[in-house]
């Protein structure tokens, strides 16, 4: 089976920065082994300024084990799913396989060992920047006027901002947070990312040429 390329699904937290922040963590596993979902579960987890109240996962058996209802239940996280062909149950969750994995790596299939280190490379390059410098506006307000609907929204915001924003987020989370944000540089980041998704690509074709030579070795055979 090959490494997703990300799978992106909903968790609770405080409910002003469940509304606002708009937060980004993708992590690849291996496969859909229920150990490696607990393990990427955990680190994003310890990755979040903020402490994780629930998951709401679809119904892929990575998901629905006992493994994972046992890591909920040692943390303290309530643990939801969605309904069954359902596929609009987390549809604003769902949108950022786009956005944020299938924008930058495609469709392409990655299933060796060199790809999965350079995803997850990619990956935590990809999280600082759309976390830290990616604004976004949210929907304040909807009101329908006859035949028109009319929509305000906020002044576009980072997630960081909407983090240090947020009163639900602990001094000691936000402090670690500046800390780390003052560390960044935009365009070092960007710089890094490009790389690494080139990087990502040559490796995928020099798989594919590799691979096609030893069929064509065994097919002389």
């Amino acid at each position: 089976m090959g490494f997703p390329t990300g799978e992106c699904f909903p968790i609770s937290m405080p409910k002003a920065v469940a509304e606002s922040s708009g937060w980004d963590e993708v992590v690849v596993i291996k496969n859909k082994a229920q150990i490696w979902t607990v393990q990427a579960i955990d680190v994003i987890r310890k990755r979040l300024p903020f402490e994780i109240l629930g998951i709401n996962s679809d119904n892929g058996s990575e998901f629905i084990n006992a493994h994972l209802l046992k890591y909920c239940e040692s943390h303290k996280i309530d643990f939801t799913r969605s309904r069954k062909y359902k596929k609009n149950d987390n549809s604003h969750v769902e949108q950022k396989n786009w956005s944020v994995v299938r924008r930058n790596v495609g469709y392409l299939r990655y299933d060796s060992q060199e790809e999965l280190k350079l995803l997850n490379k990619l990956y935590g390059y990809l999280r600082l920047y759309n976390n830290h410098f990616q604004a976004s506006m949210k929907l304040i307000e909807k009101v329908r006027n006859s035949s028109k609907v009319i929509k305000r929204y906020d002044n576009p915001t980072t997630p960081y901002e909407r983090v240090l924003n947020s009163k639900d987020v602990s001094q000691e989370k936000k402090e670690a947070l500046r800390t780390t944000h003052e560390k960044l540089d935009l365009y070092d980041l960007k710089r890094k990312i490009v790389k690494c998704a080139n990087k990502l690509l040559k490796t995928h074709e020099e798989k594919k040429t590799e691979r096609r030579r030893l069929d064509s070795v065994k097919s002389q055979m």
